[in-house]
Order: C-alpha cells, then structure tokens, then sequence
C-alpha cells in the first residue's frame, strides 16, 4: 500500500547553523490489512515521517510511493487516509459536533450520512454527551477522543495516527486500542506511532522500530519473539503443601518431569519463559 523508499531528511534551525540529520535513508513497507507499531523514543524522527508520509514536509531525498489503489492523484489519495496529529488542534469556538460537522463538509458527506456517523462514532468514543460544548472546555481526553472521530467520520482505507494514546487514562487506551483492532479486521490499514512498546505489542501485527533516525528492525512481531525466545521452560510443582518453581533447559525438561511423576509430585504449570517485546527492543538498542 505503501512504501517509503530511501528517505532522508535534513533540517537547518537557521541560515549559519549545521545540518541535522532527522532520518537517514529509511526505506520500509505497509501493505493492506497491517496494523503498524511505528517505535522510537522521542526524538527519533517518527513524526518527521510521519509528516513526509502526509507531505506537511519534504523529504532531502528518496520519496513516498502509494500504491495505485489509493488513487492517481495526491488529493485523492489524502482523501482516502485518516490522520491524527500527535497534538491536534480544535477549534476552540467551535462545539464538538460544529467541528465534526465542519471536518464532515471539508470531506463532502452527504448532510444526512454525517449525522449518522457523528452520531455512531461519538457513542463508540463515548462523547456523544459533550458535543454540544465547546472544545476548549473539553479535557485532553475528550479532545483526544474528538480528534479520532474527526479522522474516522470519511470511512477511511488507511489510518496515520502520531502517538495516539499519549495522554490517555487507562480506559480511554483501552477504548482506542479496541476501535484500533476493530477497523483492522474490518480492512483499514492502520499506521501509528508510540514509545509505549507494550501497547504496539498487544495489537500490531508488525512492528518498525527507528533509533536517532535509522531504521533499527521492520518485521512481523511474532517472528522478532520468537527469535528471541528463551530457551527456558519454568516448571511449578506443589511438595508437601509448598509450590517449587525450576527454570529448565529443553534437554532438561523431560527427565525432570518424569523425576516429578516417578515421586508423585504435584506438577502445577510448564511454561517456557517469554520475552517482551519491550526487553528485544532494548537488546536491539544495545
């Protein structure tokens, strides 16, 4: 869907200042159907291709290229895709559902369809109740929650969306980790950035992981798990009323169970050991 091909950018803060390098030939891959964890710390350049990705700026070298199903034209392309700045800005005079219906307009849905579907994406967000406020009363939750409609109301293919859980009480990242998964296996392809490892791990389906501009690892997630999977198994065992646990190799595992069965010990739980997600990307960093 789309692939950005050897991407650099440059910036100068001003006229007599040396060149800083924000990304550094990155080239990688969204296909349709994904689910993208986009991870860096802050300051890695993910929002510098973020906004490349939305030509808001302009690469010093390589390019974006969507595949042909987007559309011919950038207008057309842009029309099919959702995007949600990492710090979006409402209208603050505007209420919710006047901002909506301005975004709706800008997006020419029919009057009747966008009642309809602020209606249906407000009670997913569970703001329906505020929308006859004014934004700048809305709490940064609520604002948040009020963006994401705002990029979902045109139904689109592919979601761009910058840190969209930063700021976000632990329900409110529930709720939007939930809709995340839900427009996926309904077919929207969806690309978003996050320094929270553990929220990428829960839901995405392939992670891509920068480190001070370069591309560090672009892959399935499952596949990085398990090329770091321990080669530990921890085994629970209850004797004499008391839980024991053994980490065992593979070529341990078997002569100690049937050490535990001959004895007629409880076995309670075998479980080879996990990595997180989080713990290969700090080994990765290293």
């Amino acid at each position: 869907m789309i692939e950005f091909n050897n991407i650099t950018k440059k910036f100068k803060t001003n006229f007599w200042a040396k060149e800083y390098l924000a990304v550094d030939n990155i080239s990688f891959e969204i296909a349709a159907g994904d689910l993208v964890g986009f991870l860096g710390a802050n300051g890695a350049g993910k929002t510098t291709l973020i906004k490349i990705l939305m030509d808001f700026s302009r690469q010093t070298a390589g390019g974006v290229i969507f595949d042909k199903s987007m559309g011919q034209s950038l207008s057309e392309i842009k029309s099919k895709i959702g995007y949600l700045p990492e710090r979006p800005y409402l209208y603050p005079h505007l209420t919710g559902r006047e901002f909506l219906e301005y975004v709706g307009k800008i997006n020419s849905i029919d009057s009747e369809a966008l009642v309809k579907k602020i209606k249906y994406w407000t009670g997913k967000m569970q703001i329906e109740h505020a929308l006859d406020k004014l934004t700048k009363e809305y709490s940064k939750g609520m604002l948040q929650r009020l963006g994401f409609v705002s990029c979902l109301i045109h139904d689109p293919i592919l979601l761009v969306l910058d840190e969209p859980l930063s700021g976000l009480d632990p329900i409110g990242r529930r709720d939007f980790k939930k809709i995340m998964l839900e427009l996926n296996k309904s077919g929207v392809t969806i690309f978003f950035s996050s320094h929270i490892v553990s929220d990428v791990e829960e839901i995405c389906n392939k992670v891509i992981f920068i480190e001070k501009g370069k591309l560090v690892y672009e892959g399935n997630i499952d596949t990085l798990l398990m090329k770091h999977t321990s080669d530990l198994y921890t085994v629970k065992t209850l004797r004499e009323g008391r839980i024991e646990i053994a980490h065992l190799r593979n070529e341990e595992k078997n002569a100690f169970l049937e050490e535990m069965i001959s004895k007629k010990i409880e076995i309670i739980e075998i479980e080879k050991e996990k990595i997180s997600l989080e713990e290969i990307i700090y080994k990765i960093k290293k």
